[in-house]
């Protein structure tokens, strides 16, 4: 087997890693979401890769009963991912925003620091 063959694997896992480090590692709440954004990428490229089949073909154009069909379902189903995916990330970004405006920083740390402590100067 050529190793080229199995570069789409490589990719989206090292694409998923990468967004997985960028989730947990930092502290910067755009960069989570732009995390987020890369581990959905991958995740992507993972069932579009998956649903291939070497040699096959669209079901609609395929005549025959020998024909062999590549399935569909997860090129569809992508298509409505990727649209779950801009809106959370719009959504998301949207809230980092109003973090921004409300404690004026987008540091997970510093946030958790200044709620934590107005929640002790009002009690």
């Amino acid at each position: 087997m050529n190793p080229l063959d199995l570069f789409n694997h490589w990719a989206f896992v090292i694409i998923m890693m990468v967004g997985l480090y960028a989730i947990i590692s930092r502290n910067n709440l755009v960069k989570k979401v732009l995390g987020l954004g890369l581990f959905q990428t991958g995740i992507f490229l993972m069932y579009i890769t998956l649903g291939f089949k070497h040699g096959a073909g669209a079901p609609i154009l395929q005549q025959g009963v020998e024909a062999t069909y590549a399935n569909p379902l997860p090129h569809v189903l992508i298509l409505t991912a990727i649209v779950v995916s801009l809106s959370t990330m719009a959504v998301a970004l949207a809230i980092v925003i109003g973090i921004r405006e409300e404690y004026g920083t987008v540091e997970a740390d510093e946030v958790a620091r200044l709620d934590s402590e107005a929640q002790e100067a009002g009690s």
